[in-house]
């Protein structure tokens, strides 16, 4: 059986960490920054985490293999 393909899409979209979270880039942050608040822009900059079945989705649509090991938090 052929191995799955990683989708291309969400490769430029989505990261995995050491860990295997899955790491985002939080939206509305390509321009018009003007009239946001500085703590709003603040809390843009730090990349987002996915939780739940779709991270799981998202892992196995990039390639990497079994589930997300257990964390401590």
């Amino acid at each position: 059986m052929p191995k799955p393909k990683t989708h291309k899409g969400l490769r430029k979209r989505f990261s995995l960490t050491a860990k295997g979270k899955v790491r985002f880039k939080k939206p509305g942050t390509g321009h018009l920054m003007s009239h946001k608040s500085g703590d709003r822009c603040r809390k843009l900059r730090r990349p987002g985490i996915l939780k739940g079945a779709l991270q799981n989705r998202i892992r196995r649509m990039l390639g990497a293999e079994g589930p997300a090991p257990c964390s401590n938090e």
